[in-house]
């Protein structure tokens, strides 16, 4: 199932890229379900790594994703999808409520998708610098705010044992992006 999941994920995205860089954008849905077989996680949360973008950037619709790979799959990827037609500001706080309050597989899925997204976003800020936060629909106040509320909700509701070691990292990447600034 995973060969399938990555493959359409392929399909969905491509000519896609990356909103700071030139990099193709199913590099980010590859790391994304990397990070969660590294850690361990199911099957259908793998194949959800790959296709959590599939229905918020491509044509492709939720009814897809469960014909393809099952409900269990469609539910994680709709878990985390956001509904495009609210604000940004709408769209994040649901984002740090639904990290807040789900499952623990959702949560797993959020922070792998937010780790990677963040770790792209400082590899992008060492090369463009402050012009970084020109590409986003919201600057640097915006995602401190967002990312920060991210980390302080993450672990809302694990067991230590229930959490990964990327959790981890997370926190230390956002202290990174949106620390003390010189």
């Amino acid at each position: 199932m995973k060969p399938k999941a990555k493959a359409f994920a392929e399909k969905a995205h491509e000519g896609q890229k990356r909103k700071s860089s030139d990099i193709a954008y199913i590099t980010h849905p590859i790391r994304v379900a990397e990070r969660l077989e590294e850690a361990g996680f199911s099957d259908e949360l793998v194949c959800a790594g790959y296709l959590h973008d599939v229905v918020e950037d491509t044509p492709y619709e939720m009814e897809d994703i469960e014909v393809e790979f099952g409900p269990r799959v469609a539910h994680l990827v709709a878990a985390h999808t956001e509904d495009k037609s609210k604000s940004w500001q709408e769209r994040k706080q649901h984002t740090i409520d639904t990290v807040k309050y789900a499952e623990k597989e959702v949560k797993y899925l959020i922070i792998a998708d937010k780790l990677d997204n963040l770790l792209s976003m400082e590899q992008e800020y060492q090369r463009q610098g402050e012009a970084l936060w020109d590409n986003f629909n919201a600057g640097f106040d915006k995602q401190k705010w967002y990312n920060e509320s991210v980390a302080a909700n993450m672990s809302v509701g694990l067991k230590e044992d229930a959490i990964p070691a990327y959790f981890h990292e997370f926190p230390d990447v956002v202290e990174r992006m949106f620390g003390a600034r010189d």
